[in-house]
């Protein structure tokens, strides 16, 4: 069962990870169509999940679950942000069967909410790899310009392909790319 409520979005409510969570996240990981978006190259066992859910516990970052109506659909986060340059990478991952629906665009800009109301960071940054041109329009549907490409740098599915970097600084968000929603 997912924790209580961190921050709530429009459609989604980002809540703490739990143990019990463990089953819900491996099955996310191992889904063949969520891990060919992801540095994933090896199954993830549901002990492997409770480990990592574990480790989160002192990382420095931020991960939550993000739920409709109370049940799973994703998980997003930041990872630990680098305080001197007041920069934080962000990261999502959501079931297939919740695409669309608008719940990753929702989270990334929460998440983004919180870097930049919260923590006082700088700038939110992101990978995709250029297969994953969903994952793109998710950032730029929060407001992130795409700054660079790194050539050939993941290989997915047996073929190399470019990661296109994004980012978004604290002055760039603006209420039409998602602004500030309320925090509970």
């Amino acid at each position: 069962m997912p924790g209580p409520v961190f921050r709530r979005g429009e459609a989604v409510e980002l809540r703490t990870v739990e143990e019990e969570d463990a089953d819900f996240l491996a099955g996310l990981v191992n889904d063949p169509r969520v891990r060919a978006g992801t540095a994933m190259t090896t199954p993830i066992s549901e002990a492997d999940e409770r480990e990592w859910i574990e480790s989160t516990a002192d990382d420095g970052g931020v991960h939550l679950l993000a739920c409709v109506d109370g049940d799973p659909v994703g998980i997003a986060g930041l990872n630990a942000p680098d305080e001197a340059f007041g920069s934080v990478e962000l990261g999502y991952q959501f079931a297939p069967d919740s695409w669309g629906n608008g719940y990753a665009t929702d989270a990334a800009r929460e998440l983004c909410g919180h870097a930049f109301e919260t923590r006082r960071l700088h700038k939110v940054y992101a990978n995709v790899y250029e297969t994953n041109p969903a994952s793109a329009r998710v950032l730029e549907k929060v407001g992130f310009t795409e700054e660079g490409r790194h050539r050939e740098e993941a290989f997915v599915d047996g073929e190399y392909v470019d990661i296109r970097r994004f980012g978004l600084l604290e002055d760039e968000r603006s209420s039409d790319a998602g602004g500030p929603t309320q925090s509970t």
